[in-house]
């Protein structure tokens, strides 16, 4: 199996060089508006951004920053094929803005701007960014009635692009099945575990460009990707920052594309790349090894599960597991500068 990986440093608010109905999953996070990290990137993209900041408005700066977002929302709801899934991360905002503390909420706006193009929300998921500073809490301290809860929590915002995908029914897509202990975690819609050691492999070298991107870790593009799509399809990252959701298109044996403005992301995700092949084996030693616990807890409980897999060594609980193969990243291969480009070649577990 052989995937290729395609960054455009370009504007994604005008994805030319991708066809109508040509991408099955966008897993994506835009910078969020009113986080002031983002302000200059907002005020690039609309000067009045800065002016409705100045003058106290900050409802108007919201929907222009919004509004500012809104043609990339339309260039994904063009090449979003039928039946394709799009996940989008974002948080909403507090922020004091003429002498006034407030939520942004951005996640409803977002919300709203893929359903008015015609996706179709799908349940969400609520994930929680753990925050151990001591002075996360907001607000007078300990008295009542004038804090504020903090936010450590963003959105996965899951939306279809009409009915159900047409797929068909074989090797591939049960080679992409998920185990039934893993279906049961991800599909939940309170996640609470995205902090795990996976996140720090290969990133020492991008530390700052991650810093300065707000990236998110790399378990959650990697689990929605394997939750909506199948092997050899094509993932877009509209705001590809730091390149994390193509790292686990690659890990997860995906073709992919991103689109990120600043030439210095695209630069630093070289550093990246040369880990991908460890981060693969460690990723499918570890959804290998929790499987093989899994089954060990179930047979001492006296339930041990009914269907043989017909790669590996251990038992699944249902049918539709039995198919079920983990790949290797082997070799990661750059073959192209303008847009970059990448060719990775994998071998079964």
């Amino acid at each position: 199996m052989e995937t290729e990986h395609v960054v455009h440093v370009d504007d994604a608010r005008s994805m030319g060089a991708l066809e109508d109905d040509s991408i099955d999953l966008v897993v994506t996070s835009p910078p969020y508006p009113m986080i002031e990290l983002w302000d200059e990137t907002f005020e690039g993209l609309d000067p009045e951004i800065g002016d409705r900041l100045d003058a106290g408005d900050g409802w108007g700066a919201y929907e222009r920053m919004h509004g500012s977002l809104d043609p990339v929302w339309d260039e994904v709801g063009r090449v979003l094929r039928p039946g394709g899934i799009a996940c989008i991360n974002v948080g909403d905002a507090t922020r004091s803005i003429g002498g006034e503390f407030r939520r942004y909420p951005n996640h409803e706006r977002v919300l709203r701007a893929l359903r008015e193009r015609g996706l179709r929300p799908l349940p969400d998921v609520l994930w929680r960014k753990p925050t151990n500073r001591a002075t996360k809490f907001m607000g007078s301290g300990m008295l009542p009635p004038n804090a504020y809860v903090t936010l450590e929590h963003e959105y996965v915002l899951v939306f279809r692009n009409g009915g159900l995908r047409s797929v068909d029914d074989g090797e591939r897509r049960h080679e992409s099945a998920y185990f039934w202990e893993e279906r049961n975690e991800w599909f939940s819609d309170v996640w609470t575990d995205l902090t795990g050691t996976l996140q720090a492999l290969g990133e020492s070298a991008a530390e700052a460009e991650r810093e300065r991107s707000g990236a998110f870790p790399f378990e959650l593009p990697h689990r929605l990707i394997n939750m909506y799509s199948v092997y050899g399809d094509r993932v877009l990252d509209p705001f590809w920052g730091t390149g994390t959701t193509t790292l686990a298109a690659m890990v997860a044996g995906r073709n992919s594309v991103g689109y990120e403005l600043d030439e210095a992301f695209v630069d630093a995700f070289d550093d990246r790349v040369d880990d991908v092949p460890t981060l693969s084996r460690t990723v499918t030693d570890e959804r290998l090894d929790d499987h093989r616990s899994f089954v060990a807890d179930r047979r001492e409980s006296g339930d041990e599960p009914k269907y043989e897999a017909q790669h590996y060594d251990f038992r699944v609980v249902t049918r539709q597991e039995r198919s079920i193969r983990l790949y290797d990243a082997s070799t990661v291969e750059r073959n192209g500068d303008s847009p970059r480009r990448y060719a990775v070649e994998y071998e079964p577990r």
